[in-house]
């Protein structure tokens, strides 16, 4: 569904990913992990159009994304839940979820689908009137994935969901994306919290000072020696 090629973007003179290549399978969970500064949030900004890498190629569905602008990337189905959540802190839930289907037009659709978030999310159903920066971190972070979802993405890239959250919604929050991901979207998620990741995920790779330095399936990364070491705290 995507195939990142040798990819090479800079920050000005900063090499911030070096001639990276990762693959993401329609239907599948990928997640990509790594320290703080590894590279993990250029690599989503990069295929969400927000960056553009200097050489290398970028495809999705055997469409070269490449050069293409974030607005078109979300009309081709790729939708990004951002790191910090980035809710519209003074508007309300329900306009924070109308504007993640601010480039559709199907309205019967929107309505069915803004049943289906509130459906996933009753907290949000109870707080639709309420100004999105007085929600909790989790629940901003349920708004940040409902806002997604109302892009009907094909993909979706989550970057760094659990972080700030109590270990309780963690472990909710990666119910929800395996949840997702069953009714039919594809995830690939970068995220700190590389146990939990890993649990969910098909495939994997570790990102280091802007390189892949492992992949595998998940299961294989998990039982690496270098990844328990270095991510699993073992």
């Amino acid at each position: 569904m995507l195939q990142v090629k040798e990819i090479d973007v800079y920050y000005g003179a900063i090499h911030a990913l070096k001639k990276l290549s990762i693959s993401v399978e329609q239907g599948s969970i990928v997640t990509l992990i790594g320290a703080n500064g590894a590279g993990k949030t250029t690599t989503l900004k990069t295929i969400s159009g927000l960056l553009h890498p200097r050489s290398g190629s970028m495809m999705y569905k055997n469409q070269d994304i490449t050069q293409v602008n974030p607005e078109k990337i979300v009309g081709l189905g790729i939708s990004q839940v951002p790191e910090g959540r980035r809710v519209f802190p003074s508007m309300s839930v329900l306009e924070n979820l109308e504007m993640g289907a601010y480039l559709r037009k199907d309205k019967k659709q929107i309505a069915k689908d803004m049943d289906n978030v509130f459906e996933r999310f009753p907290r949000l159903k109870e707080r639709y009137k309420q100004m999105a920066g007085t929600l909790s971190g989790g629940e901003q972070q349920m708004l940040a994935i409902g806002r997604a979802l109302m892009a009907r993405p094909e993909l979706l890239l989550m970057d760094e969901p659990s972080m700030g959250l109590a270990p309780l919604l963690v472990k909710e929050i990666f119910e929800i994306i395996k949840d997702i991901n069953e009714r039919g979207t594809t995830i690939l998620l970068v995220e700190q919290n590389a146990n939990m990741a890993l649990s969910i995920a098909d495939k994997a790779y570790v990102i280091e000072t802007g390189e892949i330095v492992l992949h595998g399936s998940a299961q294989e990364l998990m039982n690496s020696e270098q990844v328990k070491k270095a991510y699993l705290g073992g």
